[in-house]
């Protein structure tokens, strides 16, 4: 069980990394059963190499009851056996780390599930026990203490207080199911450092922090108010514990990356300070609609955010809560908000596919880290699951309005001919697959030099090739220089005269002055134009 080396050549290779999120329940069934395992991602390791990624991030492979997709953690130090065991999982990380991939686990600090053995004692000592200062329980509030005790609305809908037969409430910002820690008490503080200790000595490179911005709590736990600080969003007291988590990564040369939600661009970089997280998120670029202007600003902040605090930006377009990127770009709205997801939504996949790939060669032209969901790269849409099998405890939140995240963890297709497009084996998948899922199977597409597959694994080995793309991360370096473009196109400038160019104009655009065509992600017109929602990438 090597750990990281802090002075290894590459130590800063998350700067500007392609990091490929797996999903481990979706992504391939190695034993037959329908659920998707370690076992099924090792058979995998030669197609992610061929890739062209240099990481992969795994969503949570921990013991869980799967209330929500695993993100309700029972223990951190044994995997769930629908995926494997804690071997198998070293030898993951060893035989992807041989073949020059690294990997990052993701830590789900701000709660944990309902069976795991801290909420379980708690639950059993009683009303004033120590194991209840572990989590937020308190008193309701009116004569019989039917009433939640604040007004605090659940990151998935409704009140996020559940009252027990013992007449106490406790707190789960998420599902019923997921109990919120309290970060005020050492013994919290202590077992996630432990955590992070225990995986860093197993060889995992980085760790990939959910809801990064929730963890601290007034203690109060006071009613919002105006003008007030946030009650559990962004409290400064969040900083001490990232502090000292970057001093437990910089001891095995690990890297941390933070989900982290906010509006406000200074706040967001206080994260990013030299001491603390490595990188976060870059939502609002996920976010934003597909709109030249709209997209350049979106690109120019993140930049800026991250500049401040000498940090680098990353790029992602889907991630396993969002709606796949060809469907979103094939609808009338096309940027996304979870506010806005509702049944029946019309949606142009041609258009979406097109646009899609238009995406891709700008996000991966960009300076900094570029993170790609599975099956991204095979340009998979959004599944309507049918009502009967919807999973996410989202839907049910929300009295059945948002069809979910469901959609977008569909198992992925490996084979055209395969049961279930080559998923497994005969067991039906654990959640079903379209009927013309396998249309999109990587096999058929690996041969094709037009498919999404193709375009991907092209960009990627260029990205990696090229100099040009390389993000310094030296102070004051300047890593992007926009050039002068009609209205509706983008042209951005690399170093060694590279550039990248989009269309989201209503007609075709003229190209700039170049010497070679390196990558489009669709045709060129005769003329040598650029298509409507169509990107390439030039030499100058």
């Amino acid at each position: 069980m090597a750990a990281n080396c802090p002075s290894e050549p590459t130590a800063n290779w998350w700067r500007d990394a392609a990091i490929y999120q797996i999903y481990v329940r979706s992504f391939a069934d190695g034993d037959g059963d329908g659920t998707g395992d370690l076992a099924g991602v090792r058979a995998r390791l030669p197609y992610l190499v061929e890739l062209g990624v240099d990481a992969l991030w795994f969503t949570p492979w921990y013991l869980s009851p799967l209330a929500d997709g695993g993100y309700d953690v029972a223990d951190y130090r044994t995997i769930d056996p629908a995926f494997g065991t804690l071997a198998e999982a070293e030898k993951l990380i060893a035989e992807a780390r041989e073949l020059g991939i690294r990997t990052i686990i993701d830590i789900v600090p701000n709660h944990v599930s309902d069976q795991h053995a801290w909420f379980r004692a708690a639950l059993e000592a009683g009303s004033g026990s120590p194991e209840r200062d572990l989590f937020h329980f308190r008193k309701g509030r009116g004569p019989d203490g039917a009433i939640p005790p604040n007004d605090w609305v659940s990151e998935f809908g409704g009140t996020p207080w559940t009252r027990l037969d013992d007449g106490e409430w406790y707190l789960h910002l998420f599902a019923t199911q997921q109990p919120d820690l309290n970060w005020a008490h050492p013994a919290v503080r202590q077992e996630h450092e432990e955590v992070l200790r225990f995986w860093f000595e197993r060889g995992v490179a980085g760790v990939r922090i959910d809801s990064a911005a929730l963890l601290a709590k007034d203690p109060a736990l006071p009613d919002f108010a105006e003008g007030d600080p946030h009650p559990f969003v962004d409290r400064d007291e969040l900083h001490d514990i990232y502090r000292a988590w970057r001093a437990i990564g910089d001891e095995y040369g690990g890297v941390f990356v933070g989900e982290v939600w906010l509006p406000d661009a200074e706040r967001f970089a206080r994260y990013l300070r030299p001491d603390e997280l490595h990188t976060a998120f870059n939502f609002n670029f996920l976010a934003c609609p597909w709109d030249a202007g709209l997209l350049r600003t979106a690109i120019d902040d993140t930049l800026s955010e991250h500049a401040s605090v000498g940090a680098p930006a990353t790029w992602v377009l889907c991630n396993h809560d969002v709606t796949r990127t060809v469907t979103r770009y094939g609808r009338a709205e096309t940027g996304f908000d979870f506010d806005a997801k509702t049944f029946g939504t019309p949606t142009d996949l041609a258009l979406g596919t097109r646009r899609a790939r238009a995406a891709a060669l700008l996000s991966l032209a960009l300076p900094g880290a570029a993170y790609l969901y599975q099956g991204e790269e095979l340009g998979l849409p959004e599944v309507d699951i049918p009502l009967d099998r919807i999973q996410d405890p989202m839907h049910f939140r929300k009295g059945g309005a948002d069809p979910g995240r469901d959609g977008c963890r569909v198992p992925l297709p490996w084979s055209a001919q395969g049961p279930y497009a080559g998923f497994g084996g005969d067991a039906e998948p654990w959640l079903p697959q379209p009927d013309d899922w396998a249309s999109y199977a990587a096999d058929l597409q690996s041969d094709d030099p037009e498919s999404m597959l193709t375009l991907y694994r092209e960009a990627l080995r260029l990205r990696r090739e090229e100099p040009g793309f390389a993000t310094t991360g030296e102070p004051g370096a300047r890593e992007l220089t926009w050039l002068d473009a009609a209205p509706g196109v983008l042209v951005l400038s690399r170093t060694d005269g590279l550039l990248c160019v989009v269309n989201l104009a209503a007609e075709a655009a003229e190209l700039p002055e170049h010497t070679s065509v390196l990558l489009a992600s669709g045709p060129l017109d005769g003329a040598g134009r650029l298509p409507q929602d169509t990107a390439v990438w030039l030499r100058a």
